[in-house]
């Protein structure tokens, strides 16, 4: 049997592995939380109650109605994608282990907002980064920054290591993280800007000293859509993941639903996106079976 990975168990996410497991797959949905929809403290505008009910709530009887059918749940936070070594499926990096499949819907939501830190949107594509796998190889032997303080971001720091020649680890104001590595250079202090002319030369901080690196790696919080997507080499459309009208992405086994491909950012259009996507990644995994 194939096996269908749906990251994300916000409304999109529970409605592609419903659709997905009842055609006969597989499907496992990898989460750390529900999303914006936790947020929602009152929902009243969909289908089928009489009565508001909150965000959490609605939620709730999403995963319980894809649990009753068989939909496997993993709580983790994701730090990572990959193809397999094979390049027949998907490997998922979560903090705790991987777990693989042979597609994968991505319906985390959209992705974070960067930090409001001067010069971090002027130097993007000039040393700002938000992919650590996709730009490495650009900073072999120079030194750069992550910014961020969870797993997320140490992760990106990680998979620095071997290229650069020190790299650094901005928490802005946080604690720094337990389990850095000792090769990652950790500095608390907060931020006040990213600076350079044309190109990343040093990061400012608050109390007025400065550190020069030759790249910025943001990894603030979880990984979002966006991130994880470019680790794929899937196409974006501005800040949110191309797909076509059947929810398909430039890369084959790779779907998208929900608030990661924008447009209206309601409970009823990412229904509807995950319902079109678990229909699309089903017939693909049809087609891996036929042709084995």
């Amino acid at each position: 049997m194939k096996h269908l990975l749906v990251i994300g168990q916000g409304p999109a996410g529970i409605s592609a592995a419903i659709y997905a497991k009842r055609g006969g797959m597989a499907v496992t949905v990898v989460a750390n939380g529900v999303g914006a929809l936790e947020k929602a403290e009152r929902i009243e505008n969909y289908y089928g109650f009489g009565k508001p009910l909150t965000g959490r709530e609605l939620a709730a009887q999403g995963v319980e109605g894809a649990k009753r059918l068989g939909v496997e749940f993993v709580h983790g936070e994701l730090v990572g994608l990959r193809f397999k070594d094979t390049m027949d499926g998907f490997v998922a990096e979560l903090v705790q282990g991987t777990l693989e499949a042979d597609a994968v819907v991505l319906a985390m939501g959209a992705s974070r907002l960067a930090p409001p830190l001067s010069g971090l949107r002027e130097l993007e594509g000039h040393g700002v980064s938000y992919c650590a796998i996709c730009d490495a190889f650009f900073y072999r032997g120079k030194e750069v920054a992550v910014l961020g303080a969870g797993d997320y971001a140490l992760a990106e720091a990680t998979a620095l290591l071997p290229h650069a020649a020190k790299v650094h680890l901005l928490t802005n104001g946080e604690a720094a993280p337990a389990r850095a590595p000792s090769e990652v250079l950790v500095h608390t202090g907060a931020l006040a800007a990213v600076e350079g002319e044309g190109s990343v030369e040093r990061v400012a901080f608050a109390d007025g000293t400065s550190l020069p690196v030759s790249g910025v790696f943001v990894a603030v919080g979880t990984a979002g859509s966006t991130a994880i997507a470019k680790k794929l080499g899937i196409l974006l459309d501005g800040a949110y993941l191309k797909v076509d009208e059947k929810m398909v992405t430039n890369v084959p086994g790779a779907f998208a639903a929900g608030d990661a491909t924008g447009g209206l950012l309601q409970v009823a259009k990412a229904v509807h996106e995950g319902a079109v996507a678990g229909l699309s990644a089903l017939r693909f995994l049809r087609a891996k079976m036929d042709g084995a």
